[in-house]
């Protein structure tokens, strides 16, 4: 058994059900995010270009990937299917919202989303452990194939 089913075996079976609303917001705040870029994607455009990342189409593809993952991956998070592999699609999404374009703004300002991306990627790395859970598509299969 490697590591990776370790970590699956034990998040299935330590999943108490209070986890489950935490998935379902943070699968809701994804999907409020995705729906916010797409709305001010001339505003995430720029902020991407501040960032030296590169050629305008670059910076677009990569928002409209964004956009699909945080949208598709929230909805799925939030109705609780494939929550691990959409976990670990969103967490570079997440790392580089995080280290490269709200860590070199100022962290102490007010608003700073600074924190509120470090709350949905400690979400991310706890659910791409955790899993699934009770409250879900993926719960509901397992109830009714063991019943």
């Amino acid at each position: 058994m490697n590591v990776f089913e370790k970590i699956q075996n034990w998040g299935d079976r330590n999943h108490p059900t209070w986890l489950d609303y935490i998935r379902i917001a943070l699968g809701i705040t994804l999907i409020w995010k995705g729906v916010s870029f797409a709305v001010n994607l001339h505003a995430f455009t720029r902020l991407m270009e501040d960032t030296q990342l590169g050629a305008a189409l670059s910076i677009s593809l990569l928002a409209h990937l964004i956009i699909v993952l945080h949208i598709i991956g929230g909805l799925l998070i939030a109705l609780g299917t494939h929550t691990r592999m959409f976990c670990l699609l969103n967490l570079p999404v997440l790392l580089v919202a995080v280290f490269f374009v709200n860590l070199p703004q100022n962290i102490f300002a007010p608003y700073s989303e600074f924190w509120f991306s470090c709350a949905v990627l400690l979400g991310l790395i706890c659910f791409l452990i955790e899993g699934d859970g009770v409250l879900s598509i993926e719960g509901r299969k397992k109830e009714k194939a063991s019943a």
